[in-house]
């Protein structure tokens, strides 16, 4: 491990900067990881491919996060390999000359129920970190260790004015992903009150999509943050509308109920009562402010980026 750092906070009074190898798969949660104090080598290959993406080109991230090429990836020196696929597993072992402590990091829920098995089960090599309790809990590891590191975002701040009255959904191919996002709920609640859709290819549906720095400003004009998906791990989009400052109206699936404190919006499984509350907190933009502080205060506390790197540095210290 290279050199040694004072760490503030419950962390013990000191720890390594580790040298991580991990893959840019998920933007948004990427983006909080390459925040923490280590140093982060980023895969890149030749035409930015999903093999490598390298750096990000839409979200800020610090000089500490490295592009590496494959063929630079032999010689470095890996404290630990933070996995978020199968196919980085067998990157990993192409690429690397020795063998290195691993972490697997799952997003995702399973597709398939009951009691699927994880690509990563029963195996004594690695940690598997799930990023919600409702994955943990889904997926079957087998003898595999398991942890749970719940997200944690960069703070985008209480931009919240509100002044455009409608909701605003965030959905990446709202089309393709038609019941597991539920986008036949943003078209029911769309008969009662106007909802903005925004996210990758969501033309189809009058949306369209903007970068992260322009998504956050245009989600916060809008009145309420509207939450569908049936079946997800957890939405990062939600826990940034929350600390944007926005009032929430979700489903009451995944981890949203636990996410979403009392007094911070509506989540219920009744649709009908969705599209009541989106209507009337529409029309009400002083009770919806309101609704946003309480949750942007609760969202800072349980998802900042501070307790998320301290859980971080702690695993990777183990594990490293």
């Amino acid at each position: 491990m290279a050199a040694e750092r004072e760490v503030a906070g419950d962390v013990s009074a000191c720890e390594s900067i580790v040298n991580v190898l991990c893959w840019h798969v998920h933007g948004s949660w990427m983006t909080a990881f390459v925040q923490g104090s280590h140093r982060y080598y980023i895969p890149v290959v030749e035409g930015r491919g999903p093999d490598g993406l390298g750096r990000a080109r839409t979200w800020d991230w610090p000089p500490a996060a490295i592009e590496v090429t494959p063929e630079q990836i032999g010689d470095l020196d890996v404290d630990v390999v933070v996995l978020q696929r199968p196919r980085d597993l067998e990157l990993a072992e192409q690429w690397m000359k020795q063998r290195t402590p691993r972490v697997y990091v799952e997003h995702d829920i399973p597709m398939a129920l009951p009691r699927p098995r994880h690509a990563m089960a029963d195996r004594d090599d690695m940690v598997i970190a799930h990023v919600t309790h409702l994955n943990r809990v889904l997926w079957d590891c087998g003898s595999t260790e398991t942890t749970v590191i719940e997200h944690g975002i960069v703070d985008p701040g209480h931009r919240y004015r509100g002044d455009v009255a409608a909701a605003v959904a965030v959905i990446n191919e709202p089309c393709r992903r038609w019941w597991e996002s539920g986008s036949d709920i943003v078209e029911e609640v769309r008969r009662s009150v106007a909802v903005d859709l925004f996210g990758i290819d969501s033309e189809p549906m009058g949306g369209c999509n903007l970068r992260q720095a322009r998504l956050h400003d245009e989600m916060a004009r809008r009145r309420a943050y509207l939450h569908t998906f049936r079946w997800t791990s957890l939405g990062l989009t939600l826990i940034e509308a929350m600390q944007l400052g926005m009032p929430i109206a979700a489903l009451a699936s995944t981890e949203a109920p636990g996410a979403v404190p009392a007094g911070a919006g509506l989540v219920t499984n009744d649709v009908s009562a969705l599209r009541s509350f989106v209507r009337d907190i529409v029309a009400d933009p002083g009770r919806a402010s309101e609704m946003g502080t309480i949750g942007r205060r609760a969202a800072l506390d349980r998802f900042g980026l501070g307790r998320f790197l301290r859980d971080w540095d702690h695993l990777l210290a183990r594990v490293a």
